[in-house]
């Protein structure tokens, strides 16, 4: 269990990148979504992410705790189910992507109210639930400017 929660909550090693490692994991996504991820039924990606977040709550529970830390920065999964979350129905184009990228790691590192405290919840429900959050503003963001264009 320690070895698959350690493969999953750093999103396949993407977490161990030097720097930048939830900016990597989110692009990563962003890309796969460009040339795949989008084509599948509505239904199977809202699974998709809900699968990547129950994951990411017993992953990086377990990882985080063989790590002794609250909310490592090797943890990543927690990218993943943001980013694929933001990027839900969008029409695959570079400046629809790239825009729900930078609101989305907008949002996550500065962690405006309530993600700060709901980084708090204990365990995986911290580390997954205040990107899943994040992500919530960023497409609120990305559909109002879709509105308005």
């Amino acid at each position: 269990m320690k070895f698959f929660s350690k493969l999953s909550s750093t999103f396949f090693g993407v977490g161990y990148f030097p720097i930048g490692q939830g900016t990597l994991t989110s692009f990563i996504v962003v890309l796969m979504y460009k040339f795949f991820l989008y084509r599948l039924h509505w239904a199977y990606y809202l699974l998709l992410i809900l699968v990547v977040y129950i994951l990411g709550v017993v992953c990086s529970s377990v990882h985080s705790r063989v790590l002794k830390k609250k909310d490592p920065h090797e943890i990543v999964i927690d990218e993943v189910a943001g980013q694929l979350l933001v990027l839900f129905r969008l029409n695959p184009t570079w400046s629809l992507l790239l825009i729900s990228f930078f609101i989305f790691r907008l949002f996550d590192i500065a962690k405006p109210f309530p993600i700060k405290q709901i980084e708090k919840f204990p365990k995986g429900w911290g580390i997954m639930t205040d990107d899943i959050m994040a992500a919530i503003y960023s497409g609120i963001i990305v559909h109002l400017y879709l509105l308005l264009k």
